[in-house]
C-alpha cells in the first residue's frame, strides 16, 4: 500500500487541535494502522459475473456463461459455476470480452498534436536505446479514459525521433502515476528502418533545387544508413560479449554505458526488436538482417507486408498492421500506389492470415492516431468485412498482442489463472453500434467516465431557448 507523503501531511494537519503529545500519539496510531493494513490486506471478495455471452478468445464462446473472480484473478470460466460468491453481477444480454491491447501507439505521449508542449513522443538523436517511453506517458491524459471507455485496458507507447529511438513498456489504462500504470518494462526495442525508396524527380522540377540529390547519391546515402544501423548493433553485441566474458570488472576503466546497457536484452535475444517499416524493400531488408543475426523481431506498420506474406510466415514474424484506413500522415483512404486496388489494405490482414502470419491491429503512431485510439475495434472489424475470420480479428486486438509483448500468461483472453481484466458491452464488439457498459481491471471495476461523457452531460443539460 502506498500513500503520498503530502497527502499524509494534509491528513495530519486536519487533525483537531490538541496538545503536542496526544496529537503525536494520534499520528503514530494512524501510521501503525497503515502498516497493518499493508501487511494484512482485506479479505479477498469473490465476484461472479453471470448471464453474459463470454467471449473467451482462446476457447469457445459461452452463451451464456459465468466467470468467477477472486483477488483480481479469474478462478473459473464455465457455463455454470457451482462455487459460492460474495457478490454476483448479473450481466444478462451483455457480451463479456478480455481487455483490448493497443500495441504500437502514441497514446499517453501526445495530447494535442498542434501544441508542442503536449507532445513528448520523440527524442533528439538517431540512436538513443536507453530512452524509456513509459516514463514520458502523461497519466492525466484525457485521451486515456476515452480509449478505456471503448474497451482498451492496456497500451504500448512507442518512442520516435530516430533510427533507434528507445524502448517501450506496457501500461494499463488506469492509475495515478506512470509507476502505477506500468505493467511490464521494458517490452521491446524500437527500430525505424531507414527509407529505401529513391526520388526520381528531375532537378528541373524540384521545388528546392539545393536539396536535390542524384539517384547515385541517394543510393549511397541509403547504404550508409543501413550500414550505420548494422554497425550499431554489432557494437552492442561486442559490448555484451565483453560483459559476458568478464562482467563489470572488464569495464573498470569506465562506467557502464547506458546506451549499451539498454541494448543487452536485445542482442542477447531475450526481448524482441520492433521494426517499423512500410515499404516492401524495407521489410525484406529487415527480415534478412534479423535472420542473419538471429534477432527476434516484430514488424510494425507493415503496409506492404501482404506482398511478402510467405516470407514473413516462414520466418515466424508477427505483424502489427497499422492504419488499415489510411496512409501515414494522410487522412485519405487512397492506397500508396495508383496500381493498387482500393481495398488493398482492407484485404491485407486476410492475405497475411492465409499465409500463416499472426496479425495484430494498430491505429498507428502520431497525434491524430493517438486521439482515435478508441477506434481500435473498428480497424479489426474492417478486416473482417474483407475476409478475415471474426475470431482472428478479435485475437488481433487481445490475445495476439499479449503474446508478442510477453504477457499472454496474464492478459489477452478469459481463462482461469489470468488477470480479471475484462469488460461488458451491449453488443458485438466489432459492431460500431455497440457500447461498453462496464469494465474491470485486475478484478476492480473502473469508471468509464471520460471527457466525452462529461461534455455530453454538460451540453445535454444546457439551457434551451423558449
Amino acid at each position: 500500500m502506498r500513500l503520498h507523503r503530502s497527502y499524509l501531511g494534509e491528513m495530519i494537519e486536519a487533525l483537531p487541535s490538541a496538545p503536542p503529545a496526544p496529537k503525536m500519539i494520534l499520528v503514530e496510531r494512524f501510521t501503525l494502522c497503515l502498516l497493518i493494513s499493508a501487511a494484512f490486506p482485506a479479505f479477498a471478495e469473490t465476484l461472479l459475473l453471470s448471464g453474459a455471452t463470454v467471449h473467451t478468445v482462446s476457447g469457445p464462446t459461452l452463451a451464456p456463461g459465468q466467470v468467477l473472480v477472486r483477488d483480481g484473478k479469474i478462478i473459473a470460466v464455465d457455463k455454470a459455476i457451482q462455487a459460492k460468491a460474495d457478490k454476483i453481477e448479473k450481466l444478462d444480454g451483455l457480451h463479456l470480452y478480455p481487455g483490448l491491447i493497443a500495441a504500437s501507439t502514441s497514446l499517453g505521449l501526445v495530447e494535442i498534436d498542434a501544441i508542442r508542449a503536449t507532445r513528448d513522443a520523440t527524442e533528439v538523436g538517431e540512436y538513443t536505446p536507453d530512452v524509456e517511453s513509459w516514463v514520458a506517458v502523461n497519466p492525466d491524459s484525457e485521451l486515456i479514459p476515452v480509449a478505456r471507455a471503448n474497451g482498451i485496458t492496456h497500451f504500448l507507447p512507442v518512442p520516435g525521433g530516430g533510427i533507434v529511438p528507445g524502448q517501450s513498456g506496457l501500461l494499463v489504462a488506469d492509475g495515478w502515476t506512470t509507476e502505477d500504470m506500468t505493467v511490464r518494462k521494458p517490452v521491446a526495442l524500437h527500430v525505424f528502418w531507414p527509407a529505401m525508396e529513391l526520388d526520381t524527380t528531375p532537378k528541373s522540377e524540384f521545388k528546392d533545387k539545393s536539396k536535390w540529390k542524384s539517384l547515385e547519391d541517394q543510393a549511397k546515402e541509403r547504404r550508409e544508413k543501413i550500414r550505420a544501423l548494422h554497425d550499431f548493433f554489432e557494437d552492442a553485441r561486442a559490448y555484451a560479449k565483453a560483459r559476458d566474458a568478464g562482467g563489470k570488472s572488464r569495464l573498470s576503466a569506465q562506467d557502464p554505458v547506458p546506451a549499451w546497457e539498454a541494448m543487452l536484452p536485445y542482442v542477447r535475444h531475450d526481448l524482441p526488436v520492433m521494426v517499423h517499416a512500410d515499404d516492401v524493400r524495407q521489410i525484406k531488408s529487415a527480415i534478412q538482417w534479423a535472420a542473419t543475426n538471429s534477432y527476434r523481431i516484430i514488424l510494425a506498420g507493415a503496409r506492404d507486408a501482404w506482398k511478402v506474406a510467405d516470407l514473413l510466415a516462414t520466418n515466424k514474424i508477427p505483424v502489427i498492421f497499422e492504419r488499415i484506413y489510411n496512409q501515414a500522415n494522410d487522412l485519405s483512404a487512397t492506397p500508396a500506389r495508383d496500381t493498387y486496388r482500393y481495398d488493398v489494405y482492407f484485404a491485407a490482414p486476410e492475405t497475411l492470415h492465409q499465409a500463416g502470419v499472426k496479425v495484430i491491429f494498430s491505429v498507428g503512431l502520431g497525434g491524430e492516431p493517438a486521439s482515435v485510439t478508441r477506434n481500435l475495434p473498428y480497424f479489426a472489424a474492417q478486416a473482417v468485412a474483407f475476409g478475415l475470420p471474426e475470431d482472428e480479428a478479435l485475437k488481433g486486438i487481445t490475445l495476439f498482442p499479449a503474446e508478442i509483448l510477453g504477457v499472454a500468461d496474464q492478459l489477452g483472453s478469459i481463462e482461469a489463472g489470468k488477470e480479471a481484466t475484462l469488460f461488458a458491452a451491449d453488443g458485438n464488439l466489432l459492431d460500431i453500434r455497440s457500447n461498453v457498459k462496464r469494465m474491470w481491471i485486475a478484478g476492480r471495476e473502473v469508471s468509464l467516465e471520460s471527457r466525452h461523457t462529461r461534455l455530453y452531460q454538460k451540453y445535454k443539460a444546457r439551457p434551451r431557448m423558449k
